[in-house]
């Protein structure tokens, strides 16, 4: 397939990117290569993007882009696709047997949108009802982290938060709303600087209309799911 008919293709499907799965979208041999040898070879990937697009990469501000760009990748923005960076699950007994829903919100998020490599910036908001376990609440944080830190869609984020705290504590019980500001909204296309994107997984109880309100409530936020 010749490049323009690529791009007619692509312009026609317009902002309807629809994803296949839950999982985020990685090939088999995704780890074979070491981090030192991706660097190495996005390094090089970044120095042909920026002489195709005429840049002077002897000048002292640019020699050094390429391989900052590539080190960005690999350690920092995209450091959560590598399964050895998952959080580690130590949950605790729930001995003073708390039986409300427990709630840390306002978790700040960083991720890239995978369709433009823009970044995702907004806030997290996670709930979940204990059945004997608890975690740590840094730990929810860091399993926001963790997931942001790859090319993703919102909606597979939101998706991937819940499920593995659902996997670490043992519950249905858990639910995750996510407002973000996706930049490739705001910086380009409709250039729309004030719009934001909401999304929401609501798993066991909190797909009970009451529980799930109570949890918006909590959260301050007025949209009705």
């Amino acid at each position: 397939m010749d490049l323009e008919k690529q791009l007619k293709e692509i312009e026609a499907l317009g902002n309807d990117h629809v994803g296949s799965s839950s999982d985020t979208p990685l090939r088999a041999d995704a780890f074979e290569m070491s981090d030192i040898e991706k660097i190495a070879a996005i390094k090089k990937d970044v120095e042909h993007i920026l002489e195709t697009l005429g840049m002077d990469l002897k000048d002292d501000s640019l020699r050094g882009t390429p391989t900052r760009v590539a080190k960005m990748f690999v350690q920092e923005i995209f450091g959560g696709l590598h399964p050895d960076k998952k959080p580690k699950a130590s949950t605790f007994l729930n001995k003073y047997k708390y039986g409300e829903m427990l709630v840390e919100k306002n978790i700040t998020l960083y991720s890239t949108c995978e369709h433009h490599l823009l970044p995702i910036v907004g806030k997290a908001h996670i709930a979940y009802i204990s059945n004997g376990t608890v975690v740590g609440l840094s730990k929810m944080n860091r399993v926001v982290d963790y997931y942001a830190k790859r090319p993703q869609v919102q909606e597979r984020l939101t998706m991937q938060i819940v499920k593995e705290l659902q996997d670490i504590l043992g519950t249905q019980d858990v639910a995750c709303v996510i407002d973000a500001k996706h930049l490739c909204v705001n910086s380009r296309g409709i250039r729309d600087i004030d719009s934001s994107t909401v999304t929401s997984e609501f798993g066991g109880k909190f797909k009970d209309p009451q529980v799930r309100r109570e949890f918006l409530d909590y959260i301050k936020f007025e949209t009705e799911f």
